[in-house]
This record gives C-alpha cells, structure tokens and sequence, in this order.
C-alpha cells in the first residue's frame, strides 16, 4: 500500500507473534511492546539530520557526527501509544515529548479529544507520532491534525499493526505523513478492531481488560 513502510525485521515479527497469543501475560506483553519500538525506532529515526563536530578520542583529534537541529519530538497519542514511547526514549532519551488524549466513541468510533500537551518548536522538529493500533485511524488522523495546527511539518507516524481501510483513511487525510508499522493485517471487524490483531493495545498494556 502506499505511504507505508513494513518493517519486517525477523526479531520484529517474533516478538509480535508473542504478542499477539491470546495466552501472553500482561508483563511480557509490556516488554515486548517496548522491544519492539527499540527495532522499530532504530528504522524510522534513520534520516534524522546530524553534523560534524571535533572532538578527541584518547588518541586524537576526529571529526565526529552528531544529531543535528531541533531535538526529536515524540508525541504519544494516549494511552496505548505509551507503550512505544518508552522504547522510544531508551533510544533517544533527549527527545521532547506530548500527549494527546482521544478516546473513540463506541457508537460512531469517531476520535474525541481530552487532552493536548505538546513541546514548543514543533515546526522546526521532526515529529514522530505513535500509537500501537491503526485501526479505523480515526484518532490518528485527530492527532495530526492538531500538531498541524500548532505548525508541524515533518511528521512520521509509528503503528505497530495497521489495517488496510485505516491506512486508506489516513492517507486520504494526511497524504504527507508517512507510515511505519510491523504489520499490515487483513481487516476490520463491525467493532473496528484489528484482525487477526492483538485485541485492545490499551488493555493488553496496562491489565484492563
């Protein structure tokens, strides 16, 4: 599908297999979760800019890449998208981080927000946003459309599962903003959720279900 990059890495798809058994404790679900936005953090902050600085080794004078401009900012979409987040930060502890609150209606699944923190400068930073579940990508497409608001340009969205009609709708709405994910499954159910999926990211996440 277009605007999506699947990041298949074996280690990627070994530990989303263990993800998604019904059996998998809410523990290990945790740690998995945060494994794998290590590996997919790893692929997505690949074209972040850097500069040449000098520096000195023990042995001599070098010269020596660094990252580059405005610090990475790394927006949550709440709650479930916490679980990548903290992986994020093991990778790039420097980044600035937001939050937005969306919950999705149960009778429309139309995206409803309650909360929105997000750093300063965000159109001079690369923005990254995450949530584990594009589903029927209502929230996500609410998400962006408010960091646009507040002037980001260079937007990145993180899913760990995506499913096709929620790419269509987000494309449609965000052509500019390209996806990353682990998956691509085969559908939506009449509850607009992910199938075959993991159940709810959320609940899985934090023992609620």
């Amino acid at each position: 599908m277009e605007n999506v990059t699947v990041i298949d890495h074996p280690l990627i798809q070994h530990k989303l297999s263990l993800m998604r058994r019904r059996e998998t404790p809410t523990n290990e679900f945790r740690v998995l979760l945060r494994e794998i936005s290590h590996l997919l953090g790893y692929e997505v902050t690949r074209d972040l800019e850097l500069e040449t600085r000098t520096i000195e080794t023990p042995l001599t004078e070098t010269r020596s890449a660094f990252l580059s401009g405005k610090k990475l900012a790394l927006i949550s979409i709440l709650r479930a998208g916490n679980g990548l987040l903290e992986g994020m930060l093991d990778l790039v502890p420097s980044a600035r981080v937001g939050h937005i609150g969306l919950y999705r209606d149960p009778d429309t699944l139309v995206a409803v927000e309650y909360y929105f923190k997000v750093p300063e400068g965000l159109p001079e930073r690369p923005v990254i946003m995450l949530d584990p579940m594009l589903a029927t990508a209502n929230s996500a497409i609410a998400a962006v459309e408010r960091i646009k608001e507040v002037g980001a340009r260079n937007i990145k969205m993180v899913c760990l599962l995506a499913a096709p009609e929620g790419i269509r709708a987000f494309n449609t709405a965000h052509p500019d903003v390209p996806i990353f994910t682990a998956s691509i499954d085969e559908r939506l159910d009449h509850h607009g959720y992910i199938v075959p999926g993991l159940g709810d990211a959320g609940d899985r996440l934090y023992g609620t279900q």
